[in-house]
């Protein structure tokens, strides 16, 4: 019955001349594109993690024409319950609450799971559904370290299913078309990207060992994750700054800016990486850096920098995030919005192309939701016809791997020499160690 649902979607007849980036008309806004693919053909969904981001992509995601979500499944019942409204309300069917996502997956009428939760859970789940024939969604970054990384490109090539990284501003039309413009010689050769990230991050405190409060399944929550004591400064949002469970604001924010450099340069694995930072602002908890610029060279094709500034928001090129390609003739900068500007060498603005839909500085859940609605229409046209991605694993993986390999660097204090074709560390036993990572006994990821 698998097997025949997943045939039927991608035989079915939609309208094609949407179906792409490419085919959506200047002015189309993704409401109306939702309607134009048909409400009879819908993509069913669950998702994992709905506390804050998950919230906003279900919510997205039920306001998807061509979409239905069956299943809510979320360790925090309060999460469960806001997310089960807000997507009753946008549907008009209540989703049912899974509170282990393994449940939902056993429902054959199931096609892809949406994964938000943690970032010790991203690619774990991912397999995991990929296992049950599943497709996925996955939020950035797509894994925690680089091998499991490489177990999701296996993955795709194993179970044949389609999994799209949430780096949403593939999808995006005027910085697809940014890209474009670097590609074809814009500023001629571009030879370096320079990205960025700045905001004012509160401490965390010291947290306190205590109870675990009856809304939580911790047990479930930590998941593969080896266990550790529950404390109160960790759940929700402040796990991003545990090496334990997050990667730090490099794969949190810089994942994104990272990735449009990568594109836009055209290069895959570096040659060799490099990071300066640390935790300088407070005296707390916080583990990851909340100050780093990492460096990546990629031979003679060029090289990315990321800086990060967790802890002072100041605003660089005019904007508290954003890549800026440098080349033979000139520079093109992309903000947090869907525009960009192209700057010739004596630095005169000589072309812009601007959008009225803003990207919404700060705002953790939903910063972008009419844009992204292109990124999760391209998802459910590569389930339903075969549509290539815009971001499919081996991307996602090289572009997050990028960024896993500064903190690497950071981590052990040394400069990685890399193995471009693969992006393997060459000769360092000390940064090998973080290649992967411990998991709690019978949670091992394996495809």
């Amino acid at each position: 019955m698998k097997d025949n649902r997943r045939e039927f979607l991608k035989k079915a007849a939609i309208g094609t001349a949407a179906a792409s980036v490419g085919g959506v008309l200047p002015g189309f806004n993704a409401k109306s594109y939702a309607n134009i693919i048909g409400a009879n053909d819908r993509v069913t969904t669950a998702f994992m993690g709905v506390n804050a981001r998950g919230r906003a992509l279900a919510t997205n995601f039920s306001l998807q024409k061509n979409c239905e979500v069956l299943y809510i499944s979320d360790v925090d019942t309060r999460a469960t319950d806001k997310c089960i409204d807000v997507v009753t309300k946008n549907q008009g069917k209540k989703p049912k609450s899974a509170p282990d996502f393994r449940k939902a997956l056993e429902d054959k009428n199931l096609d892809a799971l949406v994964v938000a939760a943690p970032d010790h859970w991203h690619a774990p789940a991912a397999i995991i559904a990929s296992q049950a024939g599943k497709h996925v969604y996955l939020e950035k970054p797509c894994s925690h370290n680089p091998n499991e990384g490489e177990l999701l490109m296996k993955a795709v090539e194993r179970y044949n299913n389609v999994i799209q990284m949430g780096n949403q501003r593939r999808s995006w039309p005027n910085v697809v078309k940014a890209i474009k413009e670097v590609h074809d010689g814009a500023i001629g050769k571009a030879y370096m990207a320079r990205t960025w990230y700045a905001n004012n991050r509160a401490s965390i405190g010291v947290g306190k060992k205590t109870a675990v409060p009856s809304w939580l399944d911790y047990e479930l929550w930590q998941g593969p994750a080896p266990r550790r004591e529950f404390q109160d400064n960790l759940i929700h949002y402040n796990w991003h700054w545990f090496w334990h469970w997050g990667t730090g604001e490099a794969l949190n924010n810089g994942t994104h800016f990272v990735d449009l450099a990568r594109w836009g340069l055209n290069v895959d694995y570096p040659t060799k990486v490099t990071s300066v930072g640390g935790r300088y602002r407070y005296q707390d908890d916080w583990e990851t850096p909340d100050t780093q610029v990492i460096g990546l060279e990629f031979g003679d094709k060029g090289t990315i920098t990321w800086e990060g500034r967790s802890c002072n928001g100041r605003s660089t090129d005019g904007s508290s995030v954003g890549v800026v390609f440098y080349g033979e003739k000139g520079s093109l900068q992309i903000n947090g919005g869907n525009e960009y500007k192209i700057y010739d060498l004596k630095n005169k603005l000589v072309k812009e192309v601007k959008n009225d839909t803003k990207f919404v500085e700060g705002d953790v859940m939903n910063p972008s939701q009419a844009l992204d609605a292109y990124h999760i229409q391209n998802f459910f046209s590569a389930i339903k016809n075969g549509e290539k991605l815009n971001s499919d694993i081996v991307s996602g993986h090289q572009s997050t791997l990028l960024v896993q390999l500064g903190n690497i660097a950071q981590r052990t204090g040394s400069t990685l020499d890399i193995d471009p074709s693969n992006g393997h560390i060459l000769n360092n036993s000390e940064a090998m160690k973080y290649w992967s990572r411990e998991y709690e006994s019978g949670w091992e990821p394996k495809v």
